[in-house]
């Protein structure tokens, strides 16, 4: 378009006008930058020199993306773990000063996604959905924001949920050999807690790639990752993310649990976060302890399980359940971590290997087992049928070491002890397989009435299955006292009792010549009156 001069001369003038006010009011913002320089690298740690206001656990950047946490500040240097591939990182590179600590992405975009503790996902599903973020490192709630443990959470293992119960807000430790089963407990817990509004944080610490896969897939196709969120360090990582790992892990279960809601983590498993820090304290010169670790290794697993906790009903009643793993050695539970942990926790459950081999699995051991809080959260229906069932199953197990002897028993010992077999075979159970609470009900019942006692040892699995099967005739106002504080009444334990006894009349053992002859008021056959070798 055509412009007269006059009218281009004005417009230049105001544009010029606007740009000289702009010029003589515009105040530069500087931002300070600390820049220091890397003085040595070495597996999974750095040592820094020129940062001298950085804070202990602070945040640091170095060439590439790669993050590192201040560990140790000393007067003339300090010690960086690094959380990445440090593999390029060469004396004289420059480290600047974040100003603030670590932290991870928390809500409700996690669920189902695997992600690792830097946030970044590795499942292949794209970016991580996020709006808010918290620090890995918080204070555990004050004592005062705590409300007593007073609802189970149902693992969906009978053996558990009925002599080792777990409350929500609980603490419970599993322990035992490698390949004992511990993983196995905790993936059944998770895919027990479907449609039991609770959400469950897997988090993996120096695992192996496919043992975390094989757990991911069989979440999957399950359909328990609807509901979970995975976070993985694996074995191949640096140790500085096998650190950060379980308390970015339970930074996100936190969120969930001020919002309100029931969530359930598992930290598979804290031998490898232990080594993980020995290793760092090691390379950061710190003093070494027992069996080499730090003296703070107590420390860091103890501001980790305390924030596991039941708020008030003030604060939102949400939960936070905790199930650390940990490994033992040749089954020494008194080792330094496990005793560790088994002071922080509120129970333990021992796996060993010894049943194991002989397929009792879950291999727990009830005697080595024990919660210290869930008893007081179980429902009123385990305690009348469980109440006997722990003693008969401890008298048991010591009455079966002497007839290893080759003793003589009685006819009250041998009652004793068959009765004690029936007791294991229903407490066995295979993974991927839990069992609703009226199944659970209507097995240990049966076994208190002692209608398992005439079926042989080799249909226990059938009949079992056919009592599991019966509970799903028992009357809907039965099962909704299960999920309350009443007591089964009488009539309550009776229809029960009867279903189970149907159930099991298939598998009554067919009486042989001598009982034949005995009921019809004869004499016993010859062959039956000599005594067996």
């Amino acid at each position: 378009m055509n412009v007269e001069p006059e009218n281009l001369q004005s417009m230049l003038d105001r544009a010029f006008a606007g740009i000289r006010r702009v010029r003589e009011t515009f105040a530069p913002q500087l931002t300070p930058r600390e820049v220091g320089t890397v003085r040595n690298v070495s597996t999974g740690i750095a040592k820094v020199t020129g940062l001298a206001g950085v804070g202990v656990d602070e945040l640091v950047e170095f060439p590439g993306g790669v993050s590192g946490i201040a560990f140790n500040v000393d007067e003339d240097e300090v010690g960086v773990v690094l959380l990445g591939e440090y593999w390029h990182l060469h004396a004289g590179d420059e480290v600047v000063r974040t100003g603030r600590v670590m932290d991870v992405a928390v809500g409700e975009g996690l669920l189902g996604r695997v992600i690792d503790p830097l946030g970044r996902p590795l499942d292949g599903k794209g970016p991580v959905a996020a709006r808010a973020r918290l620090p890995i490192e918080r204070e555990a709630k004050p004592i005062m924001d705590r409300a007593p443990v007073s609802v189970p959470l149902q693992t969906g293992l009978t053996v558990i949920d009925a002599l080792i119960p777990i409350g929500r807000g609980q603490r419970e430790l599993i322990l035992g050999d490698r390949q004992t089963g511990k993983t196995a407990i905790a993936t059944d817990t998770i895919l027990n807690q479907r449609g039991k509004n609770v959400l469950c944080v897997y988090c993996a610490i120096g695992q192996r790639s496919s043992a975390v896969a094989k757990v991911v897939a069989n979440l999957r196709e399950k359909g328990a990752m609807e509901y979970t969120v995975v976070m993985v360090a694996e074995g191949n990582n640096a140790p500085g993310l096998a650190y950060i790992t379980p308390y970015a892990a339970t930074s996100i279960a936190e969120h969930f649990m001020e919002a309100g809601r029931d969530v359930l983590i598992v930290y598979d498993t804290l031998t490898q976060h232990a080594r993980a820090y020995r290793e760092l304290s090691l390379l950061l010169r710190r003093p070494p302890g027992r069996e080499a670790f730090p003296g703070d290794i107590f420390y860091i697993h103890s501001r980790l399980l305390e924030r596991s906790t039941h708020l008030r009903k003030e604060l939102g009643g949400g939960s936070l359940t905790a199930l650390p793993i940990i490994e033992t050695d040749a089954q020494n539970i008194s080792a330094y971590i496990p005793t560790n942990l088994i002071s922080i926790t509120d129970g333990q459950i021992y796996l060993s290997p010894t049943l194991f081999d002989l397929g009792v699995l879950p291999a727990v051991d009830v005697g080595n087992s024990v919660s210290r809080v869930g008893g007081k959260a179980q429902r009123e229906a385990y305690r009348v049928v469980t109440g006997d069932l722990k003693l008969a199953y401890a008298q048991f197990e010591e009455l079966e070491t002497f007839a290893r002897f080759g003793a003589r028993l009685d006819e009250d010992t041998r009652k004793i002890i068959e009765h004690g077999r029936r007791i294991r075979a229903c407490l066995k159970q295979p993974e991927f397989a839990p069992l609703s609470v009226p199944a659970q009900i209507a097995v240990l019942l049966a076994l208190t009435a002692n209608l398992f006692d005439p079926v042989p040892l080799e249909q226990m699995a059938a009949a079992k299955r056919a009592v599991q099967e019966a509970a799903g005739n028992i009357p809907a106002e039965v099962c909704a006292r299960f999920d309350t504080a009443a007591k089964l009444s009488d009539e309550d334990r009776q229809t029960i009792v009867a279903l189970a006894r149907v159930a099991l009349a298939g598998f009554q053992p067919k009486p042989d010549a001598a009982q034949e002859a005995q009921s019809q008021g004869g004499q016993k056959p010859r062959a039956a009156l000599k005594e067996k070798p």
